[in-house]
Formats: structure tokens, sequence, C-alpha cells
């Protein structure tokens, strides 16, 4: 018996590598480069041991659990017998080869925008480069009478607009060049960042698929398991008006500068998509963003109030939350809140901190935080988790001060807010984050 599995199984990697042989090699790659530029691999890839692009991912929804499904060219499981109509047709109306809606969970108004050159080469990568999985897709655990796919055709219909074109102006800017158009294409299309950055409708919709004609597209969006998504927005407060190009550069592709680091579901971002795009691509994405005007132009720009750290540094806290930080935060991101390089961002002026709801620090006390090793930063940084050490008082108390301190303008935090976000919350482990499916 162990004999025989060892045989087919070596028989099937013998079949895999021939077939991705036969494939047109500059096709595979470019292929492989739209399936990391769209971060494929993150969501069709199931927590720990799942075998890449099998799917079983959970992605929780107001409505409940979505499991990605298998993406390897298994004809019986995956989409191997799918022919390439099939696939754009999934990929630009969520509607697959047996006529069934899928949930917008899949970001397919996003991917409508995907040319057609790039969405043939990744076809071919799925269908040559990536080894098959003989394994089913799960039940999604959305009840019914809400699990009926028939309003899903309805909700594409109207909020899925099929392929629109790529507008070259946006709010009125001058005609962009090349690089504002690539960046433009990346973020809209394959990097789907409105469907985190984005606020959604009543009906889950985005509010905006591209820029053109509002503000409101990528000016951040709700929370997802237990993270606040920020505006991308050249804007101060929680958008990156505080960022230079360089910087935006530095985090996609390191996820850290000196003044923020990435969380959450971020982290999946940077470790399998962006740190892998070229400087051209890093770079217009940047420009682009830089590009979009503030969906909030009162927001005052961060200035830094150097008073607290002076009490601090004197041993002389004004609040509960002030002792705690002194006692517990201090010794990496020190009394100024100025951080210790990329080691320990700053919370000083950090654009997360300038948030109006408090989620994302609430978490980040609550469960830790970890910044995954990357090819331009190897070494995995993590923070410890509190969740067992300090009580949803003290949590409020810590997270409105840092919230508040040193000029930051974001708002303060409620035990009642705290004991919502502990109920999701779990310690993070070296690798990366960890919550519980709200």
């Amino acid at each position: 018996m162990n004999r025989n599995y060892h045989f087919v199984a070596a028989a099937g990697l013998l079949l895999f590598a021939l077939k991705a042989r036969a494939a047109d090699p500059q096709q595979l790659a470019r292929g492989e480069y739209i399936a990391r530029a769209g971060d494929c691999v993150a969501c069709h890839t199931a927590p720990k041991t799942g075998k890449a692009f099998a799917g079983g991912y959970p992605l929780g929804t107001p409505l409940g659990v979505v499991y990605s499904t298998n993406i390897t060219p298994d004809k019986a499981t995956g989409i191997g017998a799918w022919s390439y109509d099939d696939f754009a047709k999934l990929m630009r109306s969520g509607i697959t080869r047996e006529g069934h809606a899928v949930y917008p969970a899949m970001p397919y108004p996003s991917y409508a925008r995907v040319t057609d050159a790039d969405m043939r080469a990744l076809y071919t990568y799925l269908m040559n480069g990536v080894m098959p999985v003989s394994q089913s897709n799960r039940e999604n655990g959305i009840p019914w009478p809400l699990s009926m796919r028939w309003p899903l055709h309805v909700w594409s219909w109207i909020f899925s607009p099929g392929l629109p074109s790529l507008s070259a102006k946006a709010n009125g800017n001058d005609e962009p060049g090349p690089q504002r158009t690539r960046g433009a294409y990346l973020v809209q299309g394959l990097g789907h960042c409105g469907s985190c950055h984005t606020p959604r409708g009543a009906a889950l919709q985005e509010k905006a698929l591209t820029d053109a004609g509002n503000t409101i597209y990528l000016s951040g969006g709700g929370s997802i398991d237990g993270w606040i998504a920020p505006s991308l927005r050249n804007e101060a407060g929680d958008g990156i008006g505080s960022m230079s190009q360089e910087d935006l550069v530095a985090f996609l592709r390191s996820g850290r500068t000196v003044r923020v680091a990435s969380f959450g579901a971020m982290n999946d971002v940077v470790v399998h998509s962006t740190q892998y795009l070229s400087d051209a691509d890093l770079n217009s994405i940047a420009v682009y963003l830089k590009s979009l005007p503030p969906h909030k132009p009162d927001t005052a720009p961060f200035e830094y109030n150097a008073t607290l750290a002076a009490a601090l540094y004197n041993g002389r806290p004004s609040t509960p939350g002030a002792r705690i930080y002194l006692d517990r935060c201090a010794s990496c991101h020190r009394s100024d809140g100025k951080g210790n390089g990329k080691a320990f961002p700053s919370l000083a002026g950090n654009p997360v901190l300038q948030s109006p709801d408090p989620t994302s620090a609430i978490h980040i006390v609550l469960s830790g935080a970890s910044m995954p090793a990357t090819r331009a930063a190897p070494s995995a940084m993590t923070m410890s988790s509190y969740v067992s050490v300090l009580d949803d008082q003290q949590v409020a108390d810590v997270v409105t001060f840092i919230q508040t301190g040193w000029g930051n303008q974001g708002a303060g935090a409620t035990a009642k807010e705290v004991a919502k976000v502990r109920q999701f919350s779990m310690p993070v482990n070296p690798q990366g984050w960890t919550a519980k499916t709200p």
C-alpha cells in the first residue's frame, strides 16, 4: 500500500513537471507574477497545513464564514476541467462553470479590470505551474435562507459592472503618465485594495470601485477579522499623507518603516504578494496612491507634543493608561513614543493611531503583533500578547493613552469595546497573526 502510494505520487510529480515544461516559460513566469500581484495563494490556502491553492481558508463575513475553493488543476475537485472562457467568466462576473454565483468575498468586481493578456497568463500558470491537489471544497457556514445563491446573481448585476475601462483621469487631475496608470491598474484590479480599504454599503458592496469622480475609494474600510483597514489616500490622520513615496515602497516590500508596521491581514499581503513585486510596480503603486486627494481634507496633520514625553521620561505619568504604558510599553516604544527604528515602530504620529475607531489598537494590545520575515527584512519581530495580563479597563486605559498621546488624534477606547474585541483575540505567534473568526 505504501509502495503504491509513493509510486502514484512520483508519477503525479513527473506528469506535473512535464506539463509545466510544455508550457511557454515566459507565459508561465508572467502568470506566476500575476498570481503574486493578485495574492491568490493567501486566500486559497488553508492556514498552517493547507496545500497551496487547494482552498479551505475561512473568510469571515457578516453573513457567516465563507471557505475559499480549490483552484489547483485537479480535474475532479479543482479547476482542471475548466476552459479559459470558464475561468475568465468567473474572474470577471463571479459565475462558476456550473452557473453558480460566488459570494463577493472573492473580489471579482476588481478582477474584472484585469486585461485579457494578464488573465490568460494567470490561467496558464494555474493550469501548468500549480501542483494539482485532490481536495473537495468545504461547505460554507452561512445559514439558510442567506445561503441561497440566486440573490447573488442580482447582487452581481447591480454592483459588478463587468469590465470597466481604466479611467485616465481622477478627480480632475491632469492626464497621468504611464507610471500612475500602471499603479491604478495594480491597485484597482489585481491588488483589489478596495476590497478592504473602501467603505461598504448596506448590501456589503464597495461604495466605489475606482477613484473616478469621488474621494470615497480607498478612504478606509470597516472591521475585518477585528482589524480596521485604514485610508490609503494622501490625507492626514489615518491616511498616508505623512508617508513619502519611498516610505510606501519600503512598507510594501518589507512590511515595515520607522513609522509603521504591517499587522493583521496586511501581513499576508506583504508576505505572499507585494514583497515579490518589481521595483517599478511598487513605485507605480506608490505614485498612484499619493495622487489620490484626501477624503477628509479638513483633518489637521499630526504635530508632535513633547510635553507628555518629558513627563514620562521623568517618571510622572498623569493617568492610569500612562502608568501602564510606562511600565509595559516604553521599554520598546520609548517614553517619547518614537520607537526604535524598524524594530519597534513609532507610536507618535503613527497613522493607525489617528483613527476614530480604536479597534486595531485594542486588538494589537490584546493579541500582540508580529512583523513577518520578508526578503528585505528577514528578521521577524513579535510583540507579546496582553490578553491574559490586562483586564478590559486597563486595556481601554492604555489604548486611550496611546491614541491621544504625543499629539495623536485618535479616539479613546472603552472597556465595552475591549470586551467585544477580546471575544476573538488570540495570542499572536512569531510566524504571523491569529484570530478567531468573529
